[in-house]
C-alpha cells in the first residue's frame, strides 16, 4: 500500500479505543489515538501516570475489567510488558473487542496461535504493532522492490543498535529484532528455512544484550540481523541487495536522506567479477509520522472489517522466527523452521 492510500485511512472516526498501558511506549499510543479522535479511555497500574495523562488528553481512566464491559469502547490498544500480551489480548478478544497489541504478539507460539484462532472465530481484528511497516521510507522501499527496481533480491541485512533501553523481562532479540524480522519477511515474501543465532549476556545473566541472527531463505536468499542495546551510538539501518541495484533505509538520517538507491553493477571480464560503482541517489519520500499512519490503519481495519497488514497471522510468522532464533542460541546450533 502506498503512502497516499494510507493517508486516506481512518482519521477522526466513530471507532473508540482504550489504551492499556501508558508507560514508555503506551503514552505515544495515547497521544496518537487522541490526535485522530479515537481515544476513549486509558488504563495503567500506575495511578499517578494514568491521572496525568487523563488530565492532559481529557480522557477517562478505567480499569481493564471496566473497559471490557464498556459497550461504547470498540477496541483496545495494548502496550504493557510483553509477558502480559497474551492474557490481555485473549481477554479483550473474548469480550468482543478488536485488539491492537504491541510487538511481540506473545512470547509463546502456541499462545500466538490461540490468539489468531480466537480472533478468527469471533470475527475480531487482531493487529500487531510492527511499526516500521508503516514508515514512509519502508513503504517506498517496498514499492521499489515490487516494481523490480532492485531486480532479484539476493540478501538483506539490518542493524538496530542503541544504548538501552535495558529490560529484565525480555532479551535484546525480543525487544529490538521483531521490527527487522517483520520488514525482511515482507520484502522477501517468504519464511526462512533455517535460522542461526548467537547471543551474549554482559549486564544480566541469561538476558542477551547483543545478538546476531542469520536467516536462510529458499532460492539461496539470505538475511542477517544485528541488534544490541549495549552500543555507543544509535543506528537503525536496513540494507537490501538485488542483482540490479541496492537500497539503504537509514532511519537515523533526515527525511531527505532516509532512503538511498545505488545502481551498482558487476561486469564479468576474463572470468572475474568487476564492480562498477555508481553514485548514491536519495529517494524522495513523504514526511509523515509512522505511528500516526499505523493507528489510522488500525482504525480503518476495524471500521471496514478488513485484515490489517500486520495482522495476527503476520505476528505469528515473526514470532516463529524469533522462537527459532532463541532455540538456536540455546542449542548453539542451526534450527529448522517447519
Amino acid at each position: 500500500m502506498i503512502l497516499t492510500e494510507i493517508n486516506n485511512l481512518g482519521s477522526s472516526s466513530n471507532i473508540k479505543v482504550a489504551v492499556i498501558g501508558c508507560g514508555y511506549w503506551g503514552k505515544n499510543l495515547v497521544r496518537a489515538f487522541s490526535e485522530i479522535g479515537s481515544l476513549a479511555a486509558i488504563s495503567d497500574y500506575n495511578a499517578n501516570l494514568a491521572n496525568d495523562l487523563s488530565k492532559k488528553y481529557t480522557v477517562r481512566q478505567e480499569t481493564f475489567d471496566d473497559i471490557l464491559l464498556n459497550k461504547n469502547i470498540d477496541a483496545v490498544a495494548i502496550a504493557t510488558p510483553a509477558a502480559t500480551h497474551y492474557e490481555l489480548s485473549k481477554s479483550a478478544l473474548l469480550a468482543g473487542k478488536d485488539v491492537f497489541v504491541e510487538k511481540p504478539v506473545s512470547l509463546n507460539l502456541d499462545n500466538a496461535d490461540d490468539l489468531v484462532n480466537i480472533a478468527n472465530k469471533n470475527s475480531k481484528i487482531l493487529m500487531v504493532g510492527h511499526l516500521l511497516q508503516y514508515h514512509p521510507g519502508f513503504l517506498k522501499l517496498k514499492e521499489m522492490v515490487s516494481n523490480n527496481e532492485l531486480g532479484n533480491l539476493q540478501y538483506i541485512y539490518s542493524n538496530r543498535l542503541n544504548l538501552g533501553k535495558f529490560r529484565k523481562e525480555e532479551n535484546i532479540l525480543w525487544s529490538f529484532a521483531p521490527h527487522d524480522v517483520s520488514m525482511i519477511l515482507n520484502l522477501l515474501q517468504s519464511m526462512p528455512e533455517k535460522v542461526t543465532a548467537i547471543g551474549r549476556s554482559y549486564l544480566q545473566s541469561k538476558i542477551a544484550d547483543v545478538t546476531t541472527t542469520h536467516l536462510q531463505f529458499p532460492e539461496g536468499k539470505s538475511a542477517h540481523i544485528y541488534v544490541s542495546w549495549l552500543h555507543p551510538y544509535k543506528e537503525q539501518k536496513l540494507v537490501v541487495i538485488g542483482d540490479k541495484g541496492m537500497a539503504v533505509f537509514d532511519d537515523g538520517k533526515g527525511w531527505d536522506k532516509k532512503l538511498s538507491f545505488y545502481a551498482h553493477k558487476v561486469q564479468w571480464r576474463d572470468d572475474l567479477p568487476i564492480p562498477e560503482p555508481a553514485e548514491s541517489e536519495c529517494v524522495g519520500i513523504e514526511k509523515a509520522e509512522p505511528l500516526k499512519l499505523e493507528v489510522e490503519h488500525f482504525i480503518e481495519s476495524v471500521s471496514k472489517r478488513k485484515a490489517p497488514r500486520t495482522d495476527g497471522r503476520e505476528g505469528k510468522m515473526v514470532l516463529s522466527v524469533l522462537d527459532a532464533a532463541e532455540r538456536s542460541m540455546e542449542l548453539n546450533a542451526t534450527v529448522d523452521i517447519c
